[in-house]
């Protein structure tokens, strides 16, 4: 049998392909396990600066696997869960950028959007699909939706669970890039080679951990928690290497995590 999730490392980033193709990639617990284990080898893995988390074939996900959704239906499912949550990837210190290639559904989605950073190709499907199988938001969607693409356009996908393209996607302010499929991997893997050499992994562990957080904040508790993680980042190496390879004309050489 093989892999579930392919890993590999080339520069500084870490690819992730959810390897099952025939099914387009469809969720099961074998590969969500698989691919958390990825993720916290590649946290503690000083090589590793910046992950990409792909599909393999013409999926990216397509959801829950059906032979899933049918046993829990049928009330035979009896597979032990994960205790890592849907959400685990946004407690990765690193970086996580989808690059979303085909079919993202339901809990496809939800994977894509707890990344850090999304990528898709502009001819890519996307739906939401849980009002059609008769499910609800599933693992925070409906807290994530609104805030990256406005309540009006999150109750569209999240409603009507329609398909809508990657370049859609793009132009609802879901995703961060749109670009011909066969570029995807490539741009997706340039951009996290660029965070890879000039980003400060320990700037990136506390900006990542500030975003994801200060959405429950208000301003003020925000800029307060700035201040403190400012006066933090004065110590660090990370700070002096980042001033002098700016007035050295070159590249930092950024200590790993």
């Amino acid at each position: 049998m093989s892999e579930p999730v392919l890993s590999s490392i080339d520069q500084g980033v870490m690819t992730l392909t959810f390897n099952r193709p025939e099914r387009l990639n469809a969720w099961t617990d074998a590969m969500g396990r698989r691919y958390f284990d990825l993720l916290e080898q590649a946290e503690k893995d000083p090589a590793v600066r910046a992950i990409v988390v792909t599909g393999a074939g013409k999926g990216f996900c397509s959801g829950a696997d059906f032979q899933t959704l049918d046993a829990i239906r049928s009330g035979t499912y009896d597979e032990e869960p994960d205790p890592r949550p849907n959400t685990f990837p946004t407690t990765i210190r690193k970086p996580i950028i989808a690059a979303v290639n085909g079919a993202c559904a339901g809990l496809g989605m939800v994977h894509a959007l707890v990344c850090d950073l999304v990528f898709t190709a502009e001819d890519a499907k996307w739906t939401t699909a849980f009002p059609r199988r008769g499910l609800v938001a599933e693992y925070g969607l409906s807290w994530v939706l609104p805030r990256l693409m406005g309540q009006q356009r999150a109750m569209d996908v999240l409603l009507s669970g329609r398909v809508f393209t990657g370049a859609e996607a793009c132009a609802m302010g879901l995703v961060n890039r749109v670009v011909p499929g066969d570029e995807l991997l490539p741009a997706a893997q340039e951009y996290a080679r660029e965070l890879a050499v000039h980003s400060s992994p320990a700037s990136m562990d506390v900006i990542k951990r500030q975003v994801w957080g200060d959405w429950n904040h208000t301003l003020e508790e925000s800029a307060r928690t700035a201040v403190r993680e400012m006066l933090a980042s004065f110590e660090r190496p990370d700070f002096a290497e980042g001033v002098a390879s700016f007035l050295e004309r070159r590249d930092p050489r950024f200590p790993p995590l």
